[in-house]
C-alpha cells in the first residue's frame, strides 16, 4: 500500500511532466505562429490564389448572309478546318440565274449608252442644218423686203398695180413666218442636242452612271452567288454544328462554331478583397485540371473586368432592400497564355483552372489606358470576293462597246478574262493574322 510521501511525489513528477508538456507545446505553436508569419512577410502576402477560373476563348459562328438550301456540308464536330476551307454549300441555282440576269441588264445599258453618244452626232448635224435654213430663211426675207421696196417705188408712178403690191406684201410676211419658224426649229434642235449632252458630258461608256448601276447589280449577284459557299474565318475545330443537309436557312441563322483553341485565355474571378495590389502585367502560373500538377502554364495578367459579375447579369441584384445580406463580390481577371505552352499542353474551353498571381510586383496599371492599334481580329478569306465581279463587269463592257466612237471606250483585248457565270470561282485561302479572335 502506497503511502501518502509517495503519492505527493508521483503527483509531483506528473505535474512537472504537464508543465513541460504545455511548455513544449507552446514553444511549438509559437514557433509555428512565427513560421508561417515569416512565410506569409516573405511569400504569402505577395500572391493571390483562386480555383474560380476557367478556360475561355472565341467562337466564331458560322452563319449564312443569304437564304438557300444546304447542299453539302463539309466539316463536323471536333474537325480541325483551316481558313478559308469550305464548311457549308448552299444551292446556287438562284444565284447563277440572278447573275446572268445582271450580265445582260448590264450589257444593255452599255449599248444604250452608246446610242447617247451616237445621238450627239445626229443631234450636231441636226442644228447644222436647221441653222442653214435659218440662212436660207434669212436671205428670202431679205430678197422679199427688197421686191416689195422696189414695187412701193414704182407704185407712185402707177407701173405696179395694188393687187401687184398686196402679192409683194404678202411674201415678206410669209418669208418672215419661214424665218420665225426655222430659227424656232434651230432653238429646239439646240435644246435636244444640249439635253443629250448633259447624259454623256465629262464622263465615258463606263463611266456612265447607268453603266455603273448596272455594273452595280452585277457585282451584288456575283456576290451573292460567292456567299452560297461558306468558309471557314479562321483555323480551329468545329463545334456545335447544327445543320443538317436539305435545311432552309435564313441570313444570320447559326449552323456550326469554329473554335481557335490556339488563341484561348483564363478568365480567373477574384474576390474583391484579392484585388487590392493586382496589375496588368504582373506573373501568373496556372495548372489545370485536366493536367493536374505535373503541367504548369505561365501567363500575365492581361486586364482586369470593368465590373462584377453580378452588375452584368441579366437581372443585376436590387439591394436596396430591407433585407439585405452583403455577398463578396467577384471581379473577372483576364489571363494571358504563353502560346508555346498551349501547342504542347492544350486546353478546352470552360476547363477548370487553378490560378496564382505574383502581386509583388506593382508598376502596372490597374486599368489599360493604351487603345488598341489594330483589330482583335480579322480574317482575309473574303478579301477577293469582289476580284471576280469586276472581272465580269470588264468583260461584258469590253464586248458590248463594239467599234463605237464613244470617248475613253476601253479595247476588248484589254479586259482581262473572267469567269463565266456560275462558274465556281478559286477558294480564297489567305494567312490570318496573328491575334485574338
Amino acid at each position: 500500500m502506497a503511502t501518502p510521501a509517495s503519492n505527493t511525489a508521483e503527483n509531483n513528477g506528473n505535474g512537472r511532466r504537464r508543465k513541460r508538456l504545455l511548455i513544449g507545446l507552446t514553444v511549438v505553436v509559437l514557433l509555428a505562429g512565427l513560421a508561417y508569419g515569416l512565410y506569409w512577410y516573405f511569400v504569402a502576402r505577395h500572391y493571390e490564389d483562386t480555383d474560380d477560373a476557367y478556360v475561355a476563348g472565341n467562337l466564331v459562328e458560322i452563319t449564312p448572309q443569304i437564304s438557300g438550301t444546304v447542299v453539302e456540308i463539309h466539316a463536323d464536330n471536333t474537325d480541325f478546318v483551316r481558313a478559308g476551307e469550305l464548311l457549308v454549300k448552299l444551292d446556287p441555282s438562284d444565284a447563277r440565274v440572278a447573275l446572268e440576269r445582271a450580265e445582260a441588264q448590264l450589257g444593255q445599258a452599255v449599248r444604250e449608252v452608246r446610242g447617247l453618244y451616237a445621238n450627239n452626232a445626229s443631234l450636231e448635224a441636226a442644228v447644222a442644218l436647221r441653222e442653214a435654213d435659218v440662212v436660207k430663211a434669212e436671205s428670202e426675207v431679205d430678197r422679199a423686203r427688197q421686191d416689195l421696196a422696189r414695187r412701193q417705188s414704182l407704185a407712185h408712178s402707177g407701173a405696179v398695180s395694188t393687187e401687184e403690191l398686196n402679192h409683194a406684201r404678202t411674201a415678206l410676211a410669209s418669208a418672215q413666218s419661214a424665218l420665225a419658224a426655222a430659227r424656232a426649229a434651230v432653238a429646239a434642235a439646240r435644246e435636244q442636242l444640249a439635253a443629250n449632252r448633259a447624259l454623256t458630258d465629262n464622263t465615258s461608256v463606263a463611266d456612265h452612271p447607268n453603266v455603273q448601276r448596272a455594273a452595280a447589280q452585277v457585282r451584288e449577284a456575283y456576290l451573292a452567288l460567292t456567299r452560297t459557299e461558306l468558309p471557314a474565318p479562321v483555323s480551329g475545330f468545329v463545334a456545335r454544328r447544327s445543320v443538317q443537309v436539305g435545311s432552309r436557312v435564313q441570313p444570320g441563322t447559326p449552323l456550326m462554331d469554329v473554335v481557335p483553341l490556339d488563341q484561348v485565355w483564363v478568365e480567373a474571378n477574384f474576390k474583391e478583397s484579392q484585388l487590392r495590389g493586382m496589375r496588368i502585367g504582373q506573373p501568373v502560373t496556372l495548372t489545370a485540371d485536366m493536367y493536374g500538377g505535373k503541367v504548369t502554364y505561365h501567363g500575365t495578367v492581361d486586364g482586369l473586368g470593368a465590373g462584377t459579375g453580378s452588375a452584368f447579369s441579366l437581372l443585376p441584384p436590387q439591394n436596396a432592400t430591407g433585407n439585405w445580406i452583403k455577398i463578396v463580390q467577384r471581379l473577372p481577371v483576364r489571363i494571358a497564355l504563353d502560346p508555346k505552352q498551349l501547342d504542347a499542353h492544350p486546353l478546352r474551353v470552360g476547363l477548370s483552372m487553378n490560378v496564382r498571381v505574383d502581386i509583388s510586383k506593382q508598376s502596372g496599371q490597374t486599368l489599360s489606358e493604351a487603345t488598341r492599334k489594330g483589330p482583335v481580329a480579322s480574317t482575309a478569306v473574303f478579301n477577293n470576293d469582289s476580284k471576280g465581279a469586276d472581272e465580269i463587269v470588264s468583260r461584258i463592257i469590253a464586248q458590248n462597246l463594239g467599234g463605237s466612237g464613244a470617248p475613253n471606250a476601253p479595247s476588248s483585248a484589254a479586259a482581262p478574262a473572267a469567269p463565266r457565270a456560275g462558274e465556281p470561282k478559286p477558294a480564297a485561302v489567305a494567312a490570318r493574322p496573328a491575334g485574338r479572335v
